[in-house]
């Protein structure tokens, strides 16, 4: 699956995108998104790579990783033994997760110019179905 990465201003502000953890998200998503299933220290590692994440540490990581898993964007997918000889979680991105990165970067003007009647009214079903929510 090919995700668009930009994180420009046309979607949904999700609140796994806002506040200071934005970035720490993102990167991680992204990371599990190319990589599959890793464990948390295997995703430390990823984000070390990058620049603005060099003095990031484990103990951060590892509290996203499990605040982000307890918010349904990520499940465990098994487990690994490490080097250490210790089982470790493995992690992936839920369906939720892959939903809130294609709507941080959709283009609503867009959709409803490309989506089928069908398709809208099972939208606005899901979407009258949640609490507070009407056309009026």
């Amino acid at each position: 699956m090919v995700l668009a990465m930009g994180y420009g201003d046309e979607g949904l502000r999700l609140s796994a995108f806002k506040y200071r953890s934005a970035e720490l998200n993102r990167a991680i998503f992204e990371i599990l998104a190319i990589k599959g299933p890793l464990t948390a220290y295997q995703v430390y590692k990823h984000i070390r790579k990058r620049k603005e994440f060099e003095g990031k540490y484990y103990s951060v990581v590892n509290r996203r990783i499990r605040e982000l898993r307890e918010q349904g964007y990520l499940k465990k997918a098994g487990e690994t033994r490490t080097k250490a000889g210790f089982q470790a979680s493995l992690y992936e991105l839920t369906a939720k997760a892959y939903l809130a990165l294609l709507l941080k970067n959709i283009n609503f003007e867009t959709l409803l110019e490309r989506i089928n009647e069908k398709t809208a009214l099972a939208l606005i079903a899901e979407l009258v179905k949640m609490k507070g929510m009407s056309v009026f």
